[in-house]
């Protein structure tokens, strides 16, 4: 039993002390026989206070600590480092929650936060004084990451993780790498075209020996945990040979006779059921859409590459970490949202840039020229009514560029901006300078009252009531409507649920923490980059994509890794085994041997997430938590029942 336990209550810098009377809780907590010392600070997790709760352990031999202060999600791992730091085990340290769990809850209720910070505090003491002096569960990890994604996020990550050392499987369910960026010509900021900087990212994967590239393949099943993970992954056929003689392609193309809408340039195009990839897209290979063509075999007749007796090949791969870069999708305008889909010439912003791709001297659309443009903003996005209530950052400064491109590139264009507020964050501001400096005209909606989209005869009018003219009616009359849409989470995204990562209430992949732990999820090994986890442009892609790999490569560099000891142990006494604990168990992390003649359930550790659903469901008790044992948390019990 701990005698010299150090306890800490902080005042989060008023987060909790306006609320919860910090003296009074350490006055309380200080009559307990195992508390040696106890403190209010300012600021626990300050350099400060650290360095001064490092002195305090050694200067006074504390065997067991408590820190009162915000969340564990936050700051347990910063404690922890504290007393190890200190040469105490850092399993002795215990973190108690008074600012989410009383302060941030009991606003309203001084007094009675003031006493539930004290239960919570003396429950923290109770489980720290029987605490144990652990050590982590140690594993084998297979120095090889799997990158499931090649966009600009997932090439990056690729490069990176390879220059450092790893093994790096770079995974695409698509025929093509470069996600949503191979779409793009110009690009804001740096005026490189999206073709350049795939090419780039393209020739950097394809050169280094420590990256595998699988196209046209995905992750089909899942197993292990951080450090060893086996992920069996389904590779589709392009049904055509390595060497495809250019000249019999085109012909195979040609007398193809199935017409598909091109999802490369948003279905305003179509493509044969056999096609070749656009210049932005690499491989530079031809892929046969299986799920279309009729196999009527005429391609075979002209082009001796085409090859329908290649097969669907399964791979096992084994990883120690995995990243998730899987993009996003722009979203898709509902049936008459602002006339889409019932009005010829409204068509979403995707389809504007690559319609800007095919015209050359004239700006043309469905066989007119176009002059009157009307941009309408925030479809998709800071919905009143919709889902995604989230700004999606990156359609504003984007959209105004094309704009300006559209400008310049044609004569007697006139750019009529549809806005709520428009929000070129940073260095983008820049744009919108130019833009309105080029005579574009911009009209801003109130929140609840969005522009309108009508047809009137021949014509399609916009209407708007202006704020910036005070609530003055206006309208253009546009020869093409280009609603700004904003990204929303990939439809298809089946690898989320098969690793089973948490998505936020944006429905994209959610981080543990958007400031300390921003590319971790829950699931030990997996992290997230790019859009994926919410919607960001080219440069924070990237940025995040770096720090993902960073984040893996440090968990597999070593060889080894420590994981945590709360897990679940079996009492091989009075084990008998049922099979109970191994139908709770979500991670599989429960094995059923035979000892002495005796059919028993064994703990597998480096599986284990220490998530207690096992032990309620045995009949004979025979399962307990490691360092949250029944007897720690019958102590805490007492301690919350006991009067303050």
């Amino acid at each position: 039993m701990k005698k010299k336990v150090g306890v800490y209550i902080c005042h989060c810098g008023g987060n909790i002390s306006d609320y919860v009377d910090v003296e009074k809780v350490r006055k309380a907590v200080e009559k307990d026989e195992s508390v040696f010392l106890a403190k209010t600070t300012m600021f626990a997790c300050a350099d400060s206070n650290q360095k001064e709760m490092v002195e305090d352990i050694k200067d006074q031999n504390l065997d067991g600590v408590v820190v009162a202060s915000c969340s564990p999600k936050l700051h347990l791992l910063t404690f922890r480092a504290v007393a190890e730091r200190a040469g105490m085990n850092k399993y002795n340290y215990v973190h108690a929650n008074i600012r989410e769990q009383v302060s941030w809850a009991h606003s309203d209720n001084k007094p009675g936060a003031t006493e539930k910070a004290i239960k919570i505090v003396k429950a923290a003491i109770a489980k720290v004084r029987n605490a144990e002096s652990l050590d982590p569960v140690r594993v084998k990890a297979i120095k090889a990451v799997a990158v499931i994604g090649a966009g600009v996020a997932g090439m990056r990550a690729a490069i990176e993780l390879a220059e450092a050392g790893s093994e790096v499987y770079l995974i695409e369910r698509e025929f093509f790498v470069g996600g949503r960026v191979a779409q793009w010509d110009d690009l804001c900021i740096t005026e490189e075209t999206g073709k350049e900087l795939i090419t780039r990212l393209y020739d950097e994967v394809m050169k280094h020996k420590h990256v595998t590239l699988f196209t046209g393949a995905e992750v089909v099943e899942n197993s292990g945990s951080v450090g060893n993970f086996n992920l069996k992954v389904k590779v589709t056929p392009r049904h055509f040979n390595l060497q495809c003689n250019p000249g019999e392609l085109q012909k195979a193309i040609d007398v193809c006779p199935v017409e598909v809408p091109d999802e490369f340039n948003f279905n305003i195009t179509k493509r044969k059921a056999i096609y070749h990839n656009y210049p932005s897209e690499y491989p530079q290979l031809p892929a046969i859409d299986v799920k279309n063509c009729t196999r009527c075999g005429a391609c075979e007749k002209v082009c001796s590459a085409v090859d329908f007796f290649q097969k669907i090949e399964y791979l096992n791969l084994k990883v120690g970490s995995i990243l998730l870069a899987t993009g996003f999708d722009p979203y898709e305008p509902k049936k008459g949202e602002f006339g889409y889909g019932e009005i010829d010439n409204v068509v979403t912003f995707p389809q504007f840039k690559r319609i800007v791709h095919y015209c050359d001297d004239k700006l043309m659309y469905n066989g007119k020229e176009v002059k009157n443009i009307a941009y309408i903003y925030c479809v998709g996005s800071r919905q009143v009514d919709g889902d995604n209530k989230y700004c999606s950052r990156y359609c504003c400064t984007a959209n105004i560029h094309t704009a300006i491109t559209v400008k310049k590139k044609y004569k007697g264009i006139h750019n009529f901006h549809f806005n709520r507020g428009i929000r070129t964050y940073g260095k983008a501001e820049i744009w919108y300078d130019e833009s309105s400096r080029l005579g574009d005209i911009y009209l801003q909606s109130f929140e609840h009252d969005p522009p309108a989209v009508e047809k009137q005869g021949d014509k399609t009018i916009v209407k708007i009531k202006d704020v910036l003219t005070s609530d003055r009616e206006l309208e253009v009359v546009a020869d093409l409507v280009v609603l700004v849409t904003g990204m929303v989470p990939r439809k298809e995204n089946s690898i989320g649920n098969l690793l089973k990562i948490p998505k936020g209430r944006d429905k994209f992949f959610n981080e543990i923490h958007m400031k300390l732990r921003p590319v971790e999820t829950v699931i030990d090994g997996v992290t997230i980059a790019g859009a994926s986890q919410g919607p960001k442009n080219i440069m924070e892609s990237m940025n995040s994509a770096l720090s993902a790999a960073t984040k893996s490569f440090s968990l597999i560099d070593s060889g080894e890794l420590a994981l945590e000891p709360t897990v679940a142990r079996v009492d091989e006494q009075k084990c008998k085994w049922c099979g109970k604990c191994d139908d709770a168990c979500s991670y599989s992390a429960i094995d059923k041997i035979e000892l002495d003649g005796r059919t028993i359930a064994r703990v597998n550790s480096a599986v284990c997430k220490g998530c207690g659903m096992c032990l309620p469901v045995c009949p004979s008790n025979a399962l307990d938590l490691i360092g949250l044992a029944d007897k720690d948390m019958e102590n805490m019990i007492d301690a919350l029942l006991s009067n303050v």
